[in-house]
């Protein structure tokens, strides 16, 4: 039978299911390729969105649970609940809905078509751009969250279907893609891989300018579109070189309970910023992220670097061929 879609802070206790997220108070059920998320083993899969339809492909296992939930707004969680609340009708588009959500978790697609949508879902979701009635994006995050959920799922079908009426939302955004992918099949921007170290080295004109771009619903600012790279290269680690600009990013792969192959642990990037704090002659203030970050990354946020490409690429390499996993999505601990 369907569920119905209950805001996260609106379940007071109420028996539901969690998709894309941690259980609560009243958590029967989740659905969740989060980090130590109690989904059920046999369920598992890269995605939430792929993990709730397999929970549609088990009979009675959500007999008795008339709610389902998300405490965040984005591509997985949305198409993980559309699978819940309109089994039918997901069921009859479930490949291009689990493409869209690879899209908007990992920004990587089967379908060119899926990539569109999750930049437009993004757009949707930012107050400045979306459509939808600007009251939506007043109050806290929590009311935004659950009203972007209200709005958008029973149109889940209508967008599936016709990516194209959603143009205006996606083209900027596809078009950089589109230049992105074209430089780096024409050697302007080079992708240099290290299976050994699931390390890809991004090398970009230093006169590139960067251009707005979507992470997940998160405008980012990239000079290549991270889609374009992801195309281009499986590594997981991306170390980025652009002039005297660096920056290295763990992949949000790395983050969640990954299945379908295997994912060599995460790195603290946090002893290799301070190595080229030391290192650093110039003005540069070096930074890196925790190892439990979404994506964490490790660049500079302050300041120039003197820092020469080849001596960064060689740091980089020299520290994650010693460097020991240290984040454990089954049991996160750090």
């Amino acid at each position: 039978m369907p569920l119905r879609f209950v805001p996260f802070h609106q379940l007071d206790g109420q028996p539901h299911v969690v998709v894309d997220g941690g259980p609560t108070e009243g958590t029967c059920l989740t659905l969740s390729h989060w980090p130590g998320s109690p989904t059920p083993v046999d369920l598992l899969d890269d995605l939430s969105a792929q993990i709730a339809f397999r929970a549609l492909d088990r009979p009675g296992l959500l007999d008795g649970i008339g709610i389902v939930s998300n405490n965040h707004f984005d591509q997985d969680g949305l198409v993980s609940a559309y699978a819940l609340i309109d089994p039918t009708a997901a069921c009859a588009r479930r490949e291009r809905a689990i493409d869209v959500a690879r899209a908007g978790d990992f920004a990587t697609f089967v379908d060119r078509d899926a990539m569109r949508l999750a930049f437009a879902l993004a757009a949707w979701a930012d107050g400045e751009r979306s459509p939808l009635d600007p009251a939506i994006f007043t109050g806290g995050y929590d009311d935004e969250c659950g009203r972007l959920y209200e709005e958008i799922l029973p149109r889940m079908s209508e967008i599936l279907d016709h990516p194209d009426a959603l143009r205006p939302w996606w083209e900027v955004e596809d078009a950089h893609l589109t230049e992105s992918l074209e430089a780096i099949d024409a050697g302007v921007v080079t992708v240099d891989e290290r299976p050994d170290l699931d390390l890809a080295v991004v090398t970009v004109p230093e006169a590139w300018a960067e251009r707005t771009t979507t992470r997940f619903t998160i405008n980012r600012s990239e000079a290549v579109h991270p889609a374009a790279i992801n195309a281009r290269t499986d590594r997981l680690r991306i170390a980025t070189v652009q002039g005297a600009r660096y920056r290295v990013e763990c992949r949000y792969e790395t983050w969640v309970m990954f299945r379908s192959r295997p994912v060599m642990g995460r790195p603290d990037l946090r002893p290799l910023a301070a190595r080229l704090q030391d290192e650093e002659m110039g003005t540069a203030i070096w930074h890196a992220d925790a190892p439990g970050s979404l994506t964490p990354a490790l660049s500079v946020t302050a300041g120039a670097s003197a820092i020469e490409p080849s001596r960064f690429v060689a740091d980089v390499t020299g520290y994650l061929a010693g460097a020991l996993s240290a984040w454990d999505p089954i049991q996160p601990m750090r």
